[in-house]
């Protein structure tokens, strides 16, 4: 992912300074980075201009982040969204994820540590701190004696080649001109994914197939 623009969502002084400062570093003198402290901001932003990525706070004045990266999902398609929060309960990282967003970090992390989350996402990784992936994997149920072994999801060659590369942190348009096909394409290979593995995100999707051994 290029960095290229970023909207930070947040609503406490401090916090907003220290995301803006590390996202520009990261990013560099070229990106255009700012930062909004509600919902309603954030919506009028992201209908105003498209963003790369958005780093988005839990709990905002006028809601939460997943109420906004729910409603990116159909106004805002181009942005990625990436959780910054105090939280770490269970039922808020799933809801996160099951909005759409593609990472999920913590506020108590050191100032490196959020560099170096925000580089990987530069490389097309995972933003996702180890706290959270760790009470992301104890919530997966356990594969039953019967589970689906690999392949038996059945998808096409192109939609594995799909699957790979949203795996990578590629977005829809980023594998369009990968694949030489149109975004329409894409976004239809990718509802079938979902369709198939049982899934209404990308973070679900990729959890999904490598827990039943489609992604190595």
């Amino acid at each position: 992912m290029v960095l290229s623009s970023v909207l930070v969502v947040e609503d406490d002084d401090g916090a907003q300074r220290r995301l803006l400062r590390l996202t520009s570093d990261v990013a560099g003198a070229d990106a255009h980075v700012e930062a909004v402290p509600s919902l309603e901001a954030a919506r009028a932003r992201l209908s105003a201009r498209p963003f790369a990525l958005a780093l988005v706070d839990m709990q905002l004045p006028d809601g939460n982040g997943v109420d906004l990266i729910a409603w990116m999902q159909h106004r805002s398609t181009q942005t990625q969204a990436v959780i910054v929060s105090a939280w770490a309960e269970e039922n808020v990282i799933l809801a996160a994820i099951r909005a759409g967003a593609i990472g999920y970090l913590l506020k108590s992390s050191e100032d490196a540590e959020l560099a170096m989350f925000l580089r990987i996402l530069q490389r097309g990784g995972a933003a996702i701190d180890p706290v959270i992936a760790r009470r992301i994997l104890t919530l997966l149920p356990q594969a039953p004696a019967s589970a689906p072994e690999a392949g038996d999801a059945r998808l096409t060659p192109r939609e594995s080649e799909v699957l790979r590369m949203v795996a990578r942190g590629l977005s829809n348009r980023e594998i369009a001109q990968a694949t030489n096909l149109s975004r329409l394409t894409i976004e239809s290979h990718t509802r079938n994914i979902y369709r198939k593995l049982a899934v209404t995100s990308r973070t679900e999707a990729v959890f999904e197939a490598r827990s039943i051994g489609l992604l190595s």
